[in-house]
């Protein structure tokens, strides 16, 4: 048996190595459009604030984030997801905030109206505010995969530490599930939500 010579070794080396590419392309492309067109969601209608969000995400701050739907907000003076149950003052002192590390900003308007914002990197995904709001609010706070942050895996760990399976694969195409006016807007913008 002859061995090939130096050329016909890099002829059939170069060609597998293309054979190969394009394999590993094709593999890429097909592995994007599986998992790249679904996208991990939390559902606010579902969420009970078990504050696993905060704690389960593969990232080292999480990738659940509060989100304020102003629309539903009464800008309340007595904010039930801003302030600690039972505060003495209705105040922005640090004993008096119900969010463990004052992600909420709280801005006078006028009397007796407060404006409320989030800073996302500040706020852990616990949900604390969330489920003060919901309790004697009316539910303009709520938590959603920020797809900013999110990675995305195959198996998110939130999802499978969730008691209330909130959490579900959504199309990359619509990836919030929002609330109030935000929400309507939202849906408007996609053509396929339109139905």
């Amino acid at each position: 048996m002859m061995s090939p010579s130096r050329r016909e070794f890099l002829k059939s080396g170069l060609g597998s190595t293309a054979l190969l590419a394009t394999g590993g392309v094709a593999g890429f492309i097909s592995s994007r459009s599986g998992t790249g067109d679904m996208v991990w969601q939390l559902d606010p209608n579902i969420c009970i604030q078990c504050e696993k969000c905060a704690v389960n995400c593969v990232l080292s701050e999480s990738a659940v984030k509060c989100v304020h739907s102003y629309s539903m907000c009464g800008y309340c003076d007595l904010c039930s997801g801003y302030l600690e149950p039972g505060a003495k003052d209705r105040d922005t002192a640090a004993e008096n905030q119900l969010c463990p590390t004052g992600a909420i900003k709280r801005t006078y308007i006028e009397d007796p109206y407060f404006e409320y914002i989030i800073d996302e990197k500040l706020c852990i995904g616990c949900g604390k505010c969330v489920k003060g709001c919901g309790a004697f609010g009316n539910g303009s706070l709520h938590l959603q995969v920020r797809h900013d942050r999110c990675v995305n895996c195959n198996e998110c760990r939130i999802a499978r530490s969730c008691p209330s399976q909130a959490f579900r694969r959504v199309p990359a195409e619509t990836p919030y599930i929002l609330r109030g006016e935000e929400g309507m807007r939202f849906v408007k913008q996609i053509p396929s939500l339109q139905k």
